[in-house]
């Protein structure tokens, strides 16, 4: 029984985790049989030289799993030999675009094989949004919920049970317990963004942000309120309009937009107007895609690394991970600028 469960002090794996997976090793192999006692939180923890919180977390966590069971005064028993279970996975995302693909398949890669995901779509519909999480709540392992709104939509996040609860890309306030969360920090991010790229802007008289309302894109706050701060702290001509038309698009200025029709149309009327990006007029978009480093010789870009998100949430769930997380943006440079 003492070399049941080993742990290796140099794996980078935390030792939780390790002790969770030879548990459910050792039922797979046969070692572990239905309804044997495994050993104490006390004695594991003087065997392997490991803190007693760190081995009830993992039977905490295999008990959750119905791997397990407690028995008071007894101790903890093997009570499903049907381990490998598949996670079942809801993810609730507001539409799909090239960024989000990245975001998708980077998490699922990271995920055990076997996960099941369940892709939704949402559009900005609050209703829709309401529906599709009160409608699922209990039919799956986790729950990624995207919740791109700029309105409070907490009341219907918290009832998801915490624990199975990922938040992506936009922070949450009145969200209640421990849940995990990896989120940008818009305001501050555009203004460090845009602060970078400050020589490259002074060329330009003005730069426009543009909203693309009316289209399927949503534009945070935060983003707002970061782009009029940094025209204000830099003394730059800073200016916001809901839609791009061609009378908007003049020599000499420089525009921010998140549509990629936008963009497209934008580029379009730079071609008529035999004017060129970068040194005539300034072009930044928001979010990149592998379309944009190429397209026009490259599009400057706002972005995060939704590659990197990816890879933290799937980690999150591996490892049972409960905080929120900055995954911070950047100003990319290219030759539109």
């Amino acid at each position: 029984m003492r070399d049941l469960i080993k742990i290796d002090a140099q794996s980078k794996e935390p030792k939780y985790q390790q002790i969770l997976n030879e548990v459910i090793s050792s039922i797979e192999k046969g070692t572990l049989n239905h309804g044997q006692q495994l050993p104490s939180i006390s004695e594991l923890s003087g065997w392997q030289n490991v803190a007693k919180v760190t081995v009830a977390k993992a039977y905490e966590d295999l008990r959750k799993r119905g791997v397990i069971q407690a028995k008071h005064g007894k101790g903890f028993y093997v009570a499903n030999t049907e381990v490998r279970s598949s996670l079942n996975i809801f993810v609730l995302f507001d539409t799909l675009n090239a960024y989000k693909e990245t975001l998708y398949f980077a998490l699922k890669a990271g995920l055990p094989e076997g996960a099941q995901l369940s892709l939704f779509f949402h559009h900005y519909d609050r209703y829709l949004f309401e529906s599709l999480i009160s409608n699922n709540l209990n039919d799956y392992n986790y729950f990624m919920i995207m919740p791109h709104f700029n309105e409070d939509v907490s009341e219907v996040i918290n009832r998801i049970p915490k624990d199975k609860l990922v938040i992506i890309d936009k922070a949450v306030g009145n969200l209640t317990g421990e849940y995990a969360a990896v989120y940008q920090d818009f305001e501050n991010d555009i203004h460090a963004a845009l602060a970078s790229g400050l020589d490259l802007l002074k060329k330009y008289k003005k730069l426009t942000l543009v909203l693309s309302k009316g289209q399927f894109q949503f534009v945070p706050d935060g983003i707002i309120k970061g782009f009029k701060r940094f025209g204000k702290d830099f003394g730059l001509s800073c200016e916001i309009t809901d839609k791009l038309t061609p009378d908007l698009i003049r020599k000499g200025e420089a525009y921010l937009m998140f549509s990629d029709r936008d963009l497209i149309d934008f580029v379009k009327n730079v071609h008529q107007e035999k004017l060129q990006l970068g040194k005539d007029i300034g072009l930044i978009s928001y979010d990149d895609t592998p379309m944009k480093e190429i397209l026009e010789g490259g599009i400057t870009v706002i972005s995060t690394d939704f590659e990197e998100m990816g890879r933290t949430i799937s980690r999150m769930v591996n490892e049972k991970i409960s905080e929120q997380v900055a995954n911070p943006s950047q100003l990319i440079r290219r030759k539109s600028l």
